[in-house]
């Protein structure tokens, strides 16, 4: 029976598991020897899928060494030749050249003499010390240590470039970990994330693939997801290798560019005092107590210039805007308390109600109407 919570988006996992199996090994990098052998014994491994948001990940405790990287790879000229191409097509479409790029879990220097070779200033953070050793006595830029935390900063930051391969699905706490890679990266950093290709081992029905180390099992999706609420953006996402790894290019999610409303603000502001200043004899009213319009009265101050707020819809009559306290009117309020200038601030509804004015009142007021560009004045009496 499950207790535990989603490990990428916080959801209670199914009190069932989707799969169990028995008698497994309790880690697959734990290997007795003979004198072991009458106390060691396999355990039950649980397999759950959050109904949330898919993920398919293992309850239990990580193996000891989950922070550590333990690559085969190294035996293999295959691989090696593929990662040479993979990483010198990353420098090159990516414009990385003379870029400091951080592999997070980099193991004995494998794939960063290759990130070397493809033109990167390569640069490895490995939690297991003899295999930072390793990596130094190879003239290797490597650092011991593992991110954990969010807000966790590496001396060396900030990167351009970040690479985890095969790594992630080790880690108990992946959303804390990636935010904690995204705090150290610059504005731009970029980054090349793979893990196990879970949508070839359901395809292949490969139930061998699930192991006490593996925590986590991503899809497409669960993987892409796991990187954008962890503050990247999805760049490409494709399968490789034989269609074993899921590789991800990402990049680190920038904030809006917001430096343009100061200016739209204060090119409004002008706009609107010079309006309302012209019909202050009159007086000014508004037309339309819709959020956009109660958020220019109370951004703009424009309670002190606007005698009333107009609006159809019958609940909001006889009230006041609020946090500027204007009160709020029926159209027929015109009639009787008339103004000079109207100023329309109905959004997608404006040129509807301007036309009911003119139809309904003619030229008795001057028009103008708040739109996506600023104020529009309407022509009078044409």
């Amino acid at each position: 029976m499950s207790s535990h919570a989603c490990r990428l988006c916080d959801q209670a996992l199914p009190a069932q598991p989707l799969l169990q199996f028995r008698n497994m090994p309790g880690a697959a990098q734990h290997f007795p020897d003979r004198a072991q052998l009458s106390h060691e014994s396999g355990i039950d491994l649980d397999i759950f899928q959050c109904a949330s948001c898919g993920l398919v990940q293992t309850a239990h405790e990580p193996v000891p060494y989950y922070r550590e990287v333990i690559r085969a790879a190294a035996f293999s000229e295959e691989m090696k030749s593929f990662r040479r191409q993979q990483f010198a097509d990353f420098v090159q479409r990516y414009d990385l050249h003379g870029k400091r790029l951080l592999e997070v879990g980099c193991g004995r220097g494998e794939y960063l003499t290759l990130f070397a070779e493809a033109g990167v200033e390569a640069h490895g953070l490995e939690y297991d010390t003899a295999a930072v050793e390793t990596c130094l006595a190879q003239g290797l830029r490597a650092k011991h240590g593992f991110i954990e935390q969010p807000r966790q900063t590496l001396t060396a930051a900030p990167f351009d470039v970040f690479a985890t391969l095969n790594f992630l699905e080790h880690w108990p706490e992946p959303r804390a970990s990636l935010r904690g890679i995204a705090h150290n990266l610059g504005d731009d950093g970029i980054g090349l994330v793979e893990v196990p290709n879970f949508d070839m081992i359901l395809r292949q029905k490969l139930f061998t693939e699930f192991i006490s180390d593996h925590i986590c099992y991503f899809t497409r999706d669960t993987l892409t997801t796991l990187l954008q609420i962890s503050g990247f953006e999805i760049v490409t996402c494709e399968a490789v290798w034989h269609d074993y790894i899921l590789s991800a290019v990402v990049r680190k999610r920038r904030s809006c560019d917001v430096t343009g409303f100061s200016a739209a603000r204060e090119n409004l502001q002008q706009a609107l005092n010079d309006y309302t200043r012209q019909h202050a004899a009159q007086g000014v009213a508004i037309w339309g107590a819709g959020h956009q319009a109660l958020a220019t009265i109370a951004l703009l101050e424009l309670a002190d210039r606007v005698r009333y707020v107009v609006d159809s819809a019958p609940f909001k009559q006889d009230k006041f805007t609020p946090a500027t306290h204007l009160p709020i009117v029926a159209p027929d309020h015109l009639d009787r308390k008339p103004v000079g200038a109207i100023i329309i601030m109905a959004a997608s509804y404006s040129d509807e109600v301007a036309r009911t004015i003119r139809q309904r009142w003619g030229d008795t007021f001057h028009l103008a109407i708040l739109r996506e560009h600023g104020l529009e004045i309407l022509p009078h009496g044409a």
